[in-house]
């Protein structure tokens, strides 16, 4: 079984999308293992986000993912890193396929609703990162 992390981001739990998107997830055959509700800090977003903070970006993207109430998830399934990814839909909203994640629910490239983890390499990482 494999585990990978969902993070929603702050614009879609303002948009009150937090229920619909967990249903995707399970309707599709994950289960979510530990689920907490937080503002992201600083430090844990520079962990997270390390290969890009050299970018200009990412004070942006720092800025915008500490702006308020994000869920983090650890989801399990067969084969769950390529099916959460598949199912979020490509980074811009305009690009993701029709009935993803970020197609529904996604607004511009930053404020796309949510994050997957990019490989299970990836996924432990990140999971030791919000769940020590």
């Amino acid at each position: 079984m494999e585990t990978t992390l969902i993070i929603i981001k702050p614009d879609a739990v303002k948009g009150k999308k937090i229920g619909k998107i967990i249903s995707i997830y399970e309707e599709n055959g994950l289960s979510i293992e530990k689920m907490k509700m937080e503002v992201p800090t600083f430090s844990v977003l520079e962990k997270h986000y390390e290969e890009h903070k050299e970018k200009s970006f990412f004070n942006s993207l720092v800025s915008f993912m500490s702006s308020g109430l994000a869920i983090i998830m650890v989801a399990s399934g067969e084969n769950a890193v390529a099916k959460v990814r598949a199912l979020n839909g490509a980074t811009k909203p305009e690009n993701a396929g029709e009935g993803t994640i970020r197609k529904l629910y996604g607004h511009s490239l930053q404020e796309n609703a949510v994050h997957g983890s990019a490989s299970i390499e990836e996924a432990r990482r990140e999971i030791e990162i919000w769940f020590k």
